[in-house]
């Protein structure tokens, strides 16, 4: 095992098997702020900030808002580890939704990705640039189809296409909304705290509700 040290909020350790990755979850399942991820032997373990975690929380309620002024079923998994050892792949993103697959997950406590159960429609992701290990690749062998990315007032849109992810102007989620005025629409309402954000939200859907 080979350790290396970004930053005081992360670590990166080289040289890792799949036992002891799984043994790295089993020993962090009582510290829910630590995100993991594995790659093929390559394995990240980060301490979110308070700025990640609220823009997370923030552009993750903003999601759930929005379907619910839009009446589209969705189910959240939040930060649960998604993980197949055939690939060698494991992450545990900031947040996950289901909504194509929403009816075929409903109400499950038992999602699997090795025994055939759908990934995530949708993974949320804040701030890659501060994350040392490429979640695309680990994303891309689990099958996730679509990714938002939050990084310094952006939100980007990621499709899955061959293999790799390439950028996209609407969501396959929620394709009525043009997701990228989220940032600038929650900045506008931050000073007037969650309640003043979460109301903004809702009138913003609502103008695309068919």
């Amino acid at each position: 095992m080979v350790a290396e040290l970004n930053r005081a909020d992360r670590v990166l350790l080289h040289n890792i098997t799949w036992e002891q990755y799984e043994g790295f979850l089993e020993d962090l399942g009582d510290r829910p702020s630590a995100r993991i991820a594995y790659d093929n032997g390559t394995l990240e373990i980060m301490t979110p900030l308070p700025e990640h975690e609220h823009f997370k929380e923030v552009i993750s309620t903003a999601v759930e808002d929005a379907a619910e002024e839009l009446e589209i079923d969705y189910e959240s998994y939040g930060s649960a580890t998604w993980r197949e050892r055939v690939k060698l792949a494991g992450v545990e993103p900031d947040n996950c939704f289901y909504f194509q697959h929403e009816a075929v997950v409903r109400g499950r406590l038992d999602l699997d990705l090795s025994r055939g159960d759908p990934p995530p429609d949708l993974v949320l992701e804040i701030d890659m640039t501060s994350k040392s290990l490429n979640r695309f690749p680990l994303y891309a062998r689990l099958g996730v189809p679509e990714i938002w990315c939050y990084d310094d007032g952006s939100l980007n849109i990621y499709h899955l296409q061959e293999s790799e992810y390439v950028k996209a102007p609407i969501s396959l989620a929620l394709p009525q909304l043009p997701v990228q005025e989220l940032p600038s629409l929650i900045e506008a309402h931050r000073a007037e705290g969650r309640r003043a954000i979460r109301r903004a939200v809702r009138e913003w859907a609502r103008r695309y509700k068919s």
